[in-house]
């Protein structure tokens, strides 16, 4: 059998349904699915791409381990965790996107996926086991759109201030693209059946630095809307606008209520550095 359709009518693609089908190459699967258990597509050798429908919300341990030819595999939103060694030994997947409803990659997931180049992450707040990528020694960046689309309307919104301490942070790339951190690669010297180990992962201090910085100058920006919307509140009111020095409506927040604001939302300079 080299291809199979699953009719949108089949709820779950049960445990070592097509174990060590050699021969299978390709699988439509359809909207309705929702689990896919351990080892359904374990050792499908042949299988080059796979899309993951948006009603599968977890793919289970083992799920397409060792299949070794799977170049793509297409997540849709709705999938939440990808569990322990579902795509481990997927020796030819080069890219993968983690869209917004994923909340957490397990351990192993994608070890020894050694041709793994890039890693896309929507949802930057994902809880990502220090072992997900373990093996993954190709594996060269992680990207952030939706950090990158909230740091350039930063940027139209006039703080420029973040420039700085964003080309402050070493390795990261964000001017004129997404966001790219790349890995903490570290040497672990555990084996495992008589191989090494190689700690492949995301560098959470420079992340979790780069939302910060990003999370403050929104928070800044919106104090600056708020003393807008107060100046526009003191023009409107005026009765004589005729001969009105609208300069003169102008209010400023007072420095104290800004930082109390800051403040208020968890953001204090100390976070910054």
């Amino acid at each position: 059998m080299q291809r199979i359709a699953i009719p949108s009518s089949v709820e779950e693609i049960s445990t070592s349904t097509f174990n060590d089908c050699h021969s299978l190459s390709e699988v439509v699967l359809n909207e309705g699915l929702q689990k896919i258990k351990d080892e359904a597509f374990n050792s499908c050798i042949s299988l080059e791409r796979i899309r993951i429908p948006s009603t599968v919300d977890e793919i289970d341990t083992h799920a397409f381990y060792g299949c070794t030819h799977l170049s793509e595999v297409v997540l849709n939103e709705g999938i939440k965790r990808i569990k322990s060694s579902v795509f481990k030994y997927c020796t030819s997947l080069q890219r993968i996107t983690f869209l917004s409803t994923v909340n957490r990659i397990e351990q192993y997931a994608f070890q020894d996926c050694d041709n793994l180049r890039e890693v896309v992450i929507h949802n930057e707040e994902v809880q990502i086991d220090d072992k997900s990528f373990y093996n993954c020694t190709s594996l060269e960046r992680f990207k952030f759109p939706r950090l990158s689309t909230r740091l350039n309307d930063v940027l139209q919104a006039g703080q420029r201030g973040i420039e700085a301490k964003m080309d402050s942070i070493p390795t990261v790339e964000w001017r004129g693209e997404e966001i790219s951190i790349p890995p903490v690669i570290q040497e672990r010297g555990d084996e495992v059946d008589g191989v090494e180990m190689i700690l492949v992962k995301v560098d959470k201090e420079k992340l979790d630095k780069i939302v910060r910085l990003i999370t403050y100058y929104e928070v800044k920006e919106a104090t600056t809307l708020f003393e807008l919307a107060l100046w526009k509140a003191r023009i409107d009111q005026t009765e004589d606008t005729a001969d009105m020095n609208r300069e003169g409506c102008r209010i400023e927040v007072p420095g104290p209520v800004k930082e109390a604001i800051l403040q208020y939302f968890g953001w204090v300079p100390s976070l910054l550095k």
